[in-house]
């Protein structure tokens, strides 16, 4: 299953991550790809907003993941594009993270392919003319399930 929208603006964006906050649940796997400056962060942000968390939203690029307990949700945020070698990955300790009882959101996850567990969406964005397109990609069954409430939300 897959979904492509344009988000135009910000705004856009910022409703796109409402949106996906209301269909996320413990134990999801979210990838998120794209180029330096796609939006990944600000749809991480979005998402976060979405599900009431009022506070500072950074990138994790140096401390490489930030936790945020909003919604009674463990949702932790990972960027891993400072990591030169995948195997950075295994002494990381971040393996425990990724459990039936988080939602884990992994920017740069090819920066650790073959060792990150397997996503269960992927969200890919890209510089479109003067905004960003998105496409989210349900990889497992708890993917499809996520992403149908999601488009079921644009049926009513």
């Amino acid at each position: 299953m897959e979904i492509s929208r344009f988000l135009a603006d910000e705004n856009s964006t910022l409703k796109m991550g409402a949106e996906l906050a209301l269909v996320l649940h413990p134990g999801l796997v979210i990838y998120l790809s794209g180029d330096l400056g796609a939006g990944k962060t600000t749809l991480v942000r979005a998402i976060l907003r979405g599900l009431g968390y009022m506070g500072k939203v950074k990138s994790p690029t140096y401390t490489l993941v930030e936790l945020y307990v909003v919604s009674s949700l463990n949702l932790y945020h990972f960027d891993l594009y400072r990591f030169a070698d995948p195997e950075e990955w295994e002494g990381s300790g971040f393996r425990e993270y990724f459990n039936p009882a988080t939602v884990c959101l992994v920017e740069w996850p090819e920066k650790a392919t073959g060792f990150l567990p397997p996503a269960d969406v992927e969200i890919r964005l890209q510089i479109q003319d003067d905004g960003r397109g998105v496409t989210l990609v349900a990889i497992t069954e708890a993917g499809r399930q996520c992403l149908n409430r999601l488009q079921n939300m644009h049926a009513i």
